[in-house]
């Protein structure tokens, strides 16, 4: 009996070019026995564009045929099902993924439509290779640290959520500042004003943070990032700690206006004053499928373009001094 395969495909709603990546994936798939599956409004996109295409369309054939293969998930396929979730577009886009398949051990493979795109494995012109690899099942599936987040109001938890980049707390008002104390392993460390705060992960290091002026830190590496935004202090320097710790902001009581929690951007929570945001290393990592080995140092060079001309690298005795 053949075994029935099932592979999620997620790209960018409302982008014509991922869209029609969308269609060329799950065309692809099909063709090698795999059913693609898509949500609802994606689905709907797919459908929609399929039609348009139909008359004029030069990577796939039939078009409309190919969508009417694909299944919505929830309704003719579970998440349960799914060995692997195959996303289209940018590093928001792999979020969003993330946050659809976090209850249940899915690989994300990240097919880079965006600018950047830390995340993504392959750019567009892989897409094929990609297909075949996930056909295969030739690929390496990668751990990230993920974040646990919780919101204390008046000693009782209101809100719980996760982040794979950062959860940041940010004030609500433009006119005035946020007045936060940091703390970190359950003891205060500073008081101050500022704009909001960055809590990240080490694959966070690259997102927010990092234009917050964080550390770049290896994703190899345990660690979590603190990162206040433009504060009003003597002491406000980007912070790495163990990855046991937990950090915790307040919204000090004597602020005169509310903070709003972000998680990846995509889940939010609004702070009253004497609000509590405790971040610790979540127990569940999210997995990424990797189509090859690769140093992070290759892949910052990479994706930010990063002069190496002149590099010489080691000579052979290098491994040989004291």
């Amino acid at each position: 009996m053949t075994e029935s395969r099932f592979v999620l495909v997620v790209s960018h709603t409302r982008r014509e070019d991922a869209i029609a990546a969308a269609l060329e994936a799950c065309g692809q798939l099909i063709s090698a026995g795999i059913t693609p599956v898509m949500t609802a409004l994606e689905l709907q996109e797919l459908r929609t564009f399929s039609d348009s295409q139909e008359q004029n369309s030069n990577s796939v054939s039939n078009p409309a045929a190919v969508a009417a293969q694909v299944l919505e998930l929830g309704l003719h396929c579970a998440l349960a099902q799914i060995e692997l979730a195959m996303v289209l577009g940018g590093d928001g886009t792999i979020l969003k993924a993330a946050e659809i398949v976090r209850e249940f051990e899915i690989p994300l493979m990240g097919i880079n439509l965006g600018h950047v795109g830390f995340l993504a494995e392959s750019e567009r012109d892989g897409l094929n290779d990609a297909v075949q690899r996930i056909v295969e099942r030739d690929y390496i599936v990668k751990e990230r640290m993920a974040l646990d987040v919780a919101v204390i109001v008046e000693g009782r938890e209101v809100f719980h959520t996760w982040a794979l980049n950062e959860a940041t707390i940010e004030k609500s008002a433009r006119e005035r500042m946020l007045e936060v104390v940091v703390e970190v392993e359950e003891h205060p460390l500073s008081s101050f004003g500022c704009d909001g705060i960055v809590m990240a992960t080490p694959t966070g290091s690259t997102a927010y943070a990092f234009s917050a002026g964080g550390p770049v830190v290896w994703p190899s590496v345990e660690a979590l990032l603190l990162v206040p935004l433009s504060a009003h202090a003597l002491f406000a320097r980007p912070l790495v700690v163990k990855p046991e710790a937990m950090m915790a902001v307040e919204v000090l009581k004597r602020s005169s206006g509310y903070g709003v929690l972000w998680c990846d951007g995509r889940r939010t929570w609004e702070l009253p004053p004497g609000a509590r945001v405790e971040v610790r290393k979540s127990d569940k990592p999210v997995l990424l499928a990797r189509l090859r080995q690769s140093t992070f140092t290759d892949r910052l060079v990479r994706k930010f373009s990063l002069p190496v001309a002149g590099w010489r690298g080691p000579d052979d005795n290098s491994a040989n001094r004291g």
